[in-house]
């Protein structure tokens, strides 16, 4: 579908509301997404969608860019971000917490390594099999 055109499928919503289902797709490209990627995404994931007819409501299809702040899910995203601020939550503590904030240092051997934020020269280490929730921190220009 959208891969073939260097799409990226980051995060898919189905919900339900009031009159029938909302299903949100969030896409992303190599140096970001604008107005006519989206419209194009849209357009081809209607039109595969009209044809299968996958949900059995009625629904409403959105397409959307998953943010200055998206979610980094998996190896792939941590290592395409290296560098960025991200914020990481782990299922179960790891060297006695769970929350870190701090710049993508490296993705080795299944181990993600932070310069922990405000914590002069600090650093994390934190298996990618023990985390919860990963999401890049947005970050303004100095």
């Amino acid at each position: 579908m959208t891969a073939g055109h260097g799409y990226e499928l980051v995060d898919v919503e189905v919900k339900r509301e009031p009159g029938g289902h909302r299903v949100r797709l969030f896409v992303d490209k190599e140096g970001g997404v604008g107005l006519d990627d989206l419209q194009s995404v849209s357009e081809e994931v209607s039109a595969i969608l009209d044809a299968e007819d996958p949900v059995n409501s009625p629904y409403t299809l959105e397409v959307s860019s998953p943010g200055l702040d998206r979610p980094l899910r998996g190896e792939a995203d941590y290592r395409r971000f290296l560098g960025r601020l991200a914020r990481i939550s782990s299922y179960e503590p790891v060297d006695g917490r769970r929350h870190w904030t701090g710049r993508l240092l490296s993705v080795e051997e299944g181990v993600v390594s932070l310069a922990l934020q405000h914590e002069s020269g600090a650093q994390a280490r934190i298996p990618l099999d023990k985390i919860a929730h990963g999401r890049l921190e947005v970050e303004f220009p100095k």
